[in-house]
């Protein structure tokens, strides 16, 4: 059991309310931050509970930061610990946290779960976070449940969007003018879905680079032509006979 999922379920203080599976993926991606300057903003703040266990799991030296929409959430704030009252989906409210909080290491959204609310805080606050950072956004399951304002293969669900980012992680290799290297090519290493959960690795990437290392025993083949030509023929070979059995049938 981690030292997560333990604060949760020794927790006798302000109320947390999280799926279980959550704890280990915590523990697997945030562990390396635990005891340092680390910065972090958690969207949802709920009944503050939350907000204890990141401070117990990374230490003093981290730097927390929360929003919610309640106002009484102000009550939890703390010394080291800000909290700032408004609205997810609103662009302007997200710029002036931007501006008064540094650049983070890591983001989670836990707020409102709608799709309006992960998709602007996602295009308004992705950007602000750093080289190496992490961003998360959890309970995705609200995706497939219409009253989120999502539903299965939705266009407009939160996780229909981020299937867009699989494309943009790979443009560097894209043919096609409708698929270009953008910011979030540039600025993305890595997607890792877990059940009602998406991280997001951060990281300035370069145009991947191919290399041959070593001797040729056997004639190289270059990649895709041949293959492509050859798929052509064999596609033409099938016609043909198709062709030829249908002229035998009528004959007979």
């Amino acid at each position: 059991m981690t030292q997560l999922q333990r604060f949760f379920e020794d927790n006798t203080g302000n109320c947390i309310d999280k799926w279980v599976h959550y704890f280990d993926i915590y523990d697997f991606w945030f562990n390396k931050y635990r005891n340092k300057p680390v910065t972090i903003l958690e969207i949802g703040v709920y009944q503050g509970g939350s907000l204890n266990m990141w401070r117990d799991y990374f230490g003093k030296e981290a730097k927390i930061f929360a929003i919610d929409i309640n106002p009484e959430c102000k009550q939890f704030e703390t010394e080291n610990t800000k909290i700032f009252i408004g609205s997810q989906e609103d662009r302007e409210f997200l710029s002036f946290v931007k501006t008064q909080i540094p650049e983070l290491d890591i983001l989670i959204d836990d707020g409102g779960h709608t799709m309006n609310q992960q998709i602007v805080s996602f295009e308004e606050l992705y950007v602000h976070i750093k080289d190496n950072g992490l961003y998360l956004c959890e309970d995705l399951h609200t995706s497939y449940w219409k009253n989120y304002g999502g539903g299965y293969r939705n266009k407009n669900s939160f996780i229909e969007y981020s299937k867009n980012f699989i494309d943009k992680i790979n443009a560097w290799n894209s043919r096609d003018e409708k698929l270009r290297i953008d910011k979030f090519t540039e600025k993305t290493y890595s997607l890792h879905y877990y059940p009602s959960i998406l991280l997001i690795q951060k990281k300035t990437m370069a145009p991947p680079i191919s290399k041959r290392k070593g001797g040729f025993i056997i004639p190289a083949i270059n990649f895709p032509a041949p293959i492509l030509k050859q798929s052509y023929f064999r596609r033409l070979g099938n016609k043909l006979k198709r062709i030829l059995n249908r002229m035998r049938n009528l004959k007979k």
